[in-house]
């Protein structure tokens, strides 16, 4: 029997109709893995496609053992297919990238040495908006839109990365694992960031080309995407939604207080006009939002102390695995040396 080889790199390919890329995307991902090493594997994941995705790929793999394939029907968004690629891979590093290879298969070679190579950093982010990182053909519309809310979410995430919400990454096989995950959509990458960094896990961000798509239709959902990515950011740092609220409010109140002052100098201020009401109901509607504002900042400070703990629970849950198979396996060995003494 043939003893498991645990591959050195696994990719992770969600797949959502893209039967057009499938084999063009397969081959170059192979040989770029087989020039970086002999052991990987390939976990294309199949997200409830409409189209011929899981057939061409359940052919590919047939030639190519190490491409593996996973799928569920229906779709259920690009979160789902992430889980459950991680969920299946085994390599000491763990990439994710797209189905259309709109960042180069070179990229996975060079994040993975990276790691490799620099022991202080647990995962790679590679960024087209870093120094000597660049895009090519893509349409200026969502050039702007993924630059702008990029620098909004880093901001809410008290992040230096600058590509926030891209699928080129690689991972330490134990920093992935380690991470409990549960989004379904587009905002699995900030989720993963916002964990990671909560748990102490160094990034690297590299350089990266990002281009344009070359064939199949583009998945990208403005509205949905935008939506999830906002609701992310008030509630990794919720003061940025309370905090403007509670100032605007208070603003009001205090022109509103300035007004009435003026009044009163000019002696025509009638005490029983709504506006001394309404003055005093913003100003104390304000501080209290300003209140929840903080006291959800302490709660997500909170959050962060419990992956914390979270992480430090899956070392010493691993170092007690490793130490109990250890002895088995001396174990085991005691043993057999015994019944080699007897014979």
């Amino acid at each position: 029997m043939e003893r498991f080889r645990r591959p050195e790199i696994s990719v992770i390919i969600p797949m959502y109709n893209e039967e057009a890329n499938v084999k063009r995307t397969l081959d170059r991902v192979s040989a770029a893995l087989n020039s970086f090493c002999d052991q990987w594997e390939i976990i294309a994941v199949d997200d409830g496609s409409v189209d011929r995705t899981k057939e061409v790929v359940k052919r590919y793999s047939k030639l190519e053992p190490k491409v593996k394939l996973a799928s569920y029907f229906p779709n259920q968004g690009p979160g789902k297919a992430l889980r459950t690629g991680f969920q299946k891979a085994q390599g000491k590093i763990i990439c994710s990238t797209d189905a259309d290879l709109s960042y180069s298969e070179i990229h996975l070679v060079k994040m993975a040495g990276i790691l490799q190579n620099n022991p202080e950093y647990d995962f790679v982010v590679g960024s087209p908006y870093v120094q000597y990182g660049r895009t090519e053909n893509v349409p200026g519309s969502r050039l702007l839109i993924s630059k702008l809310g990029n620098k909004i979410l880093s901001y809410a995430m008290k992040s230096k990365v600058t590509t926030v919400t891209g699928v080129l990454r690689a991972y330490r096989y134990n920093c992935i694992k380690s991470l409990e995950l549960e989004s379904e959509g587009k905002e699995i990458h900030l989720e993963i960031l916002s964990k990671a960094l909560a748990m102490g896990y160094k990034p690297y961000e590299m350089p990266a080309v990002l281009k344009g798509r070359e064939k199949g239709s583009s998945k990208f959902r403005f509205k949905a995407t935008a939506l999830s990515h906002l609701i992310f950011s008030f509630f990794e740092r919720p003061i940025i939604l309370f905090g403007l609220i509670g100032l605007f409010l208070v603003v009001l109140g205090l022109i509103g207080g300035g007004y009435l002052v003026y009044l009163w100098q000019m002696k025509t201020l009638n005490p029983d006009r709504p506006l001394v009401t309404l003055v005093a109901l913003f100003i104390l509607t304000g501080l209290q939002v300003l209140l929840f504002g903080f006291l959800g900042t302490q709660i997500v400070q909170l959050r962060k102390e419990i992956y914390k703990i979270q992480r430090e629970n899956k070392n010493l849950e691993e170092i007690l695995t490793n130490t109990a198979s250890n002895s088995s396996k001396r174990i085991s060995h005691r043993a057999f040396i015994k019944s080699q003494i007897q014979k």
